[in-house]
């Protein structure tokens, strides 16, 4: 799949993918996946099951080089009647970093580029949520990687909310974001690695209260 394609394509993507790949008839129409669309009110344990957070950096001009943090941990609020109060705080095991390839975690790990020794987490928290509608909004907030802090808008999309098969209640997110890494003191080898990283997280929460509690 084309990792460039903004998320609500890659979404579609899948979408068509199943289509295609899966049978059909009656039983496979009645088991049909689709998106939930509960309310999302309330706050949410992020679950790193769930959730991870991804990369694509260019290099050597040639290429987009994808990359991943398979460890997220935080909360986020959604507050239908006052959207403002909406909240997010995430916290990134920055040795989570997965590039499939361990030489290339580990120079990346190293002091030319994350530095995990020196600087083990990488955060973000949100100054500010503004929805354009109940699907699609702006994602403001600090992210600091690397001891350096920065202000960053991600574009957010909300994907679904609804009751999970185990009892608890659940919502979704994917948020994408363009950074210049020399903005977080990575300036190493700017002539084959691009200075800017395109980010995306893809978050699920299972709600601990409702809005009202």
């Amino acid at each position: 799949m084309n990792a460039s394609l903004p998320a609500p394509c890659r979404l579609a993507a899948v979408a068509l993918a199943a289509a295609v790949l899966l049978p059909a008839g009656p039983a496979a129409a009645a088991d049909a996946y689709k998106l939930q669309t509960g309310d999302p009110s309330g706050t949410y344990r992020i679950d790193p099951h769930h959730s991870l957070a991804e990369f694509w950096v260019g290099h050597l001009g040639v290429s987009e080089l994808p990359g991943r943090f398979d460890r997220i941990e935080g909360t986020f609020t959604f507050d239908a009647k006052h959207p403002e109060r909406d909240k997010v705080s995430v916290t990134i095991p920055v040795k989570s970093l997965d590039t499939n390839d361990a030489q290339r975690d580990k120079d990346l790990l190293g002091p030319d580029f994350f530095d995990a020794k020196a600087y083990p987490t990488l955060k973000f928290t949100s100054t500010s949520v503004k929805w354009d509608n109940k699907h699609h909004g702006t994602l403001t907030g600090k992210l600091t990687l690397k001891g350096v802090t920065r202000t960053v808008h991600f574009d957010l999309h909300h994907i679904g909310a609804g009751p999970d098969p185990w009892g608890g209640y659940r919502s979704g997110y994917v948020a994408d974001a363009a950074i210049k890494r020399s903005d977080f003191a990575m300036s190493y080898m700017q002539k084959g690695i691009s200075d800017m990283v395109q980010l995306q997280l893809n978050i699920e929460g299972k709600r601990e209260k409702k809005q009202d509690q």
